[in-house]
């Protein structure tokens, strides 16, 4: 899943980055209170991590923009201030869950797979298919003819990001911005090695090749048989 969390803490933001990346999600972290609110209204995400102390704007008044607005992409409040009143207020504001600092990485990662079950994700979007190829984005398995296709938390997350672009031109920027989270070119082969990976394992043995490389523009998945 794409996660959005807006935390002015470094040392937070890796831990929760570290800890949840492993699993296959693509987590962007924006610092501040305003640029987190322009990122959360004006991509698509599923899930928010929001802390409630934020330089800019506060987490309360993030969330409460977000809903007003008509965003509902699910919003978990990752804060200090653990009284019931606290709580209180940032379910009141638009918040979906709660989780009180200091945290283990083990029960967030729980709580956001909840906020996935309870309807995170539509059911159409749940589930994404090219083709004979199918990626559960709540277990997070991928398969292709009926066949369990085992991918590194990176790799899957290429695969997803391909999969909701289907049939798109994904340009190398675009998956490092997206996937890795860089906004910069990190001048490796990093983009590369990945899709090659991708196609030795859902591609090789199955007839159809669906990873297509668009000369001097990207990638594209799609079937094109």
């Amino acid at each position: 899943m794409r996660i959005l969390l807006i935390e002015d803490d470094p040392r937070t933001a890796e831990l929760v980055r570290a800890g949840l990346e492993p699993e296959g999600h693509v987590v962007s972290v924006a610092p501040d209170g305003r640029p987190g609110l322009l990122r959360a209204a004006g991509e698509s995400w599923d899930i928010l991590i929001v802390d409630r102390m934020l330089p800019g704007l506060d987490g309360l008044g993030l969330v409460r923009t977000l809903r007003s607005a008509g965003v509902t992409t699910p919003a978990l409040f990752l804060t200090a201030l653990g009284g019931v009143d606290d709580r209180v207020d940032g379910l009141r504001a638009g918040g979906d869950d709660y989780l009180v600092k200091p945290f283990a990485v083990a029960e967030l990662s729980a709580r956001i797979a909840a906020l996935a079950r309870r309807g995170a994700l539509k059911p159409e979007d749940a589930v994404l298919r090219v083709a004979d190829l199918e990626l559960d984005r709540l277990s997070r398995e991928v398969t292709r003819a009926g066949q369990t296709i085992p991918l590194k938390p990176r790799e899957y997350a290429v695969l997803e990001y391909l999969m909701r672009h289907a049939g798109q031109v994904v340009t190398r920027t675009m998956l490092l911005e997206d996937v890795w989270d860089f906004h910069f070119d990190p001048q490796t082969s990093v983009v590369e090695s990945h899709i090659s990976r991708l196609r030795a394992k859902i591609d090789r043995g199955f007839g159809r090749e669906l990873v297509q490389t668009i000369r001097g523009a990207g990638y594209r998945l799609g079937d094109a048989a």
